[in-house]
């Protein structure tokens, strides 16, 4: 739903998680893992995305890159995966890519690179939603398009 905003209900666990990311290292390590989340998700549904455009199974995309198949239906379909920038490279390659580094927006520097650097947010419970978008919500276009 493009354009929503994202407004979970009001609880505990968002008082909980605003009142944690008072801690700098307790930030810093939630806004890492959120961006490490989306940006893979991302990059992985398009990979598959131009697989499936390409007509290729995963066993060919296995073959092309000389891995296990095992391996390539894993990374496609499992949710939580962790590839190797390399592996990423390797596929994207296959379909005539590559994988390539972009600026942030000002409202994602705000919220993301700001935080990492000085280990706080202006308004915790703001960065608590605005991360929630870019973990698994509408929002992950926001920070990854």
């Amino acid at each position: 739903m493009a354009g929503q905003e994202l407004k979970p209900e009001p609880g505990a666990f968002w008082d909980d998680l605003a009142e944690d990311l008072k801690d700098p290292d307790f930030l810093r390590t939630y806004v890492v893992e959120s961006v490490r989340i989306a940006t893979v998700d991302r990059i992985i549904n398009q990979l598959d995305d131009a697989r499936v455009a390409a007509g290729l199974s995963k066993a060919a995309l296995a073959r092309a890159i000389g891995t296990n198949p095992d391996a390539i239906r894993r990374l496609l379909t499992a949710g939580q995966v962790n590839p190797t920038l390399g592996t990423l490279a390797e596929i994207a390659a296959v379909f005539g890519m590559r994988i390539s580094l972009e600026p942030l927006s000002d409202s994602d520097k705000e919220n993301v690179s700001a935080p990492l650097l000085s280990g706080e947010h202006p308004d915790p419970a703001a960065l608590a939603l605005y991360l929630e978008g870019v973990r698994g919500g509408d929002a992950t276009s926001r920070l990854c398009a």
